[in-house]
């Protein structure tokens, strides 16, 4: 990672604090729509919805993670990718801009760049692509 700053968009799952680039973020919808069940689907795919005419899968990211939490799912963060997909988050906090000599990699995991303390409260660097099984 370079000593430049990237942008991060924060958001919750449960009472814990998550981030992605955010240039891997295409957008977030209140997750109004009702998620359609995929049978034999992997674990941590909830579903499918409709968005404007395209159908996002959408992954429970504490199922990817192996988090202990329960969320409510209240907002979808659609990725930046070309098959259409979203991760079922609680809520979005904000965009931080953080250099890399902010993030403890040693914490970092094949789901994860690693840790990110802010203010007193710690972040966790999530990378998406290792979300999608």
């Amino acid at each position: 990672m370079s000593n430049e700053d990237t942008s991060v968009l924060e958001f919750s799952l449960g009472d814990d604090r998550y981030c992605i680039d955010i240039t891997q973020v295409e957008e977030i919808v209140d997750a109004d729509e009702e998620i359609t069940a995929v049978p034999n689907a992997a674990p941590e795919v909830e579903g499918v919805v409709d968005l404007r005419g395209e159908t996002t899968t959408i992954i429970d990211p504490t199922v990817a993670l192996d988090v202990d939490t329960t969320t409510s799912g209240q907002r979808i963060v659609v990725l930046a990718d070309e098959d259409g997909t979203g991760l079922l988050i609680d809520d979005v906090h904000q965009v931080l801009s953080v250099t890399s000599a902010a993030v403890d990699e040693s914490t970092s995991s094949a789901t994860t760049r690693g840790v990110i303390r802010v203010d007193d409260r710690f972040v966790v660097w999530v990378e998406p692509s290792a979300l999608l099984g």
